[in-house]
């Protein structure tokens, strides 16, 4: 399911990935699709506050979002920490798209990388 500039975050399958499901300043991984298919992942403390400045498409939005759009909020994993979400912010960036895929699908479990 697409959204569009205006539509909320897409809800997840699983309530405890739910955008702003977790506390305060902890560290979250997020994965968003692009019109062309192609994935996103970045880390926060505010996945909501994120997505809605990537969808903006102003300063704030990734480089390799703009003008991509309409986006979709594919997958949130609460990490805690901010180096353990850089860490693994970096292994799901190596991965391959199947691989990504299957993390997504949770087929993959992220604490496995």
């Amino acid at each position: 399911m697409m959204t569009d500039k205006n539509d909320s975050v897409r809800p997840l399958a699983n309530p405890s990935q739910e955008p702003g499901s977790g506390l305060t300043g902890n560290w979250s991984l997020y994965l968003i699709r692009n019109r062309l298919g192609y994935y996103y992942c970045g880390v926060t403390t505010d996945v909501v506050r994120r997505f809605r400045e990537h969808q903006a498409d102003g300063a704030r939005c990734a480089r390799s979002l703009r003008g991509k759009g309409p986006l979709t909020l594919c997958h949130v994993i609460e990490v805690g920490d901010k180096s353990s979400a850089l860490r693994l912010e970096i292994r799901v960036k190596r991965l391959n798209r199947k691989a990504k895929d299957a993390l997504i699908a949770g087929t993959l479990d992220w604490r496995s990388l």
